[in-house]
């Protein structure tokens, strides 16, 4: 099977949402989000706390239906494509996960098999699931218990929440505790033998997200 067929490009369609997000939102409520971006990537510049060649900490997870879900059962049918997202409400994450989506048939093609996990409780996670139709695992991780091993995990600023809050987003919500805490998004490919062999974060600025097309060049030289 041809694995380059329809890979979409996140830096091309994400130039799309950007725009849209300027003609839906007040110009201080967007500037006060790309303020907070671009702090995030001044502070969390290299995020990652594991490399490739390291071992990938396990984890049991519920997925969107309250199934527990294991990373060695996932490794147990192939490499496992491990993406750690903020939440339902933030337009970059469903615009990465849609990509992903479509990549996904690829992905599997390859021996992979696709996660995405947060912090949300499961009824969020699914809601996260139907709203971009996704066909794969949306785990949820409260706390960032599993995040923490993998990126950095940072507590959201009150600047961006009190304008969510102010255009009829509650953050908390989303959340089963108050920490407010989020991981920095990012990508491992990690080997059936538990290696990881791809990691790589476009940093705190959640504006910037891992390419599919990187995602399937890490499953074709594994």
């Amino acid at each position: 099977m041809n694995t380059d067929v329809s890979v979409p490009s996140y830096q091309s369609e994400v130039k799309d949402l950007i725009k849209q997000l300027g003609d839906m939102l007040p110009a201080e409520s967007l500037n006060t989000f790309n303020q907070d971006a671009e702090q995030l990537a001044q502070t969390y510049a290299q995020p990652l706390k594991r490399k490739v060649g390291e071992q990938a900490p396990g984890f049991s997870l519920a997925n969107a239906q309250g199934k527990t879900v294991t990373l060695s059962e996932m490794l147990g049918r192939g490499s496992v494509v491990l993406a750690f997202y903020r939440g339902t409400w933030c337009p970059y994450c469903n615009l990465q996960l849609k990509q992903y989506q479509q990549i996904l048939a690829q992905i599997q093609a390859l021996g992979g098999n696709l996660v995405a996990i947060s912090p949300q409780n499961p009824d969020q996670s699914l809601s996260m699931q139907e709203k971009n139709e996704l066909q794969f695992e949306v785990l949820s991780d409260a706390g960032n218990t599993v995040a923490e091993q993998y990126t950095t995990v940072f507590r959201n600023g009150d600047a961006p929440v009190e304008v969510m809050q102010a255009l009829g987003i509650d953050f908390d919500s989303f959340y089963e505790e108050d920490s407010r805490g989020l991981p920095v998004p990012a990508v491992f490919v990690i080997h059936p033998n538990g290696q990881i062999i791809f990691a790589q974060s476009e940093g705190g600025d959640y504006r910037g997200r891992v390419e599919p097309q990187a995602i399937l060049q890490a499953l074709k030289m594994d």
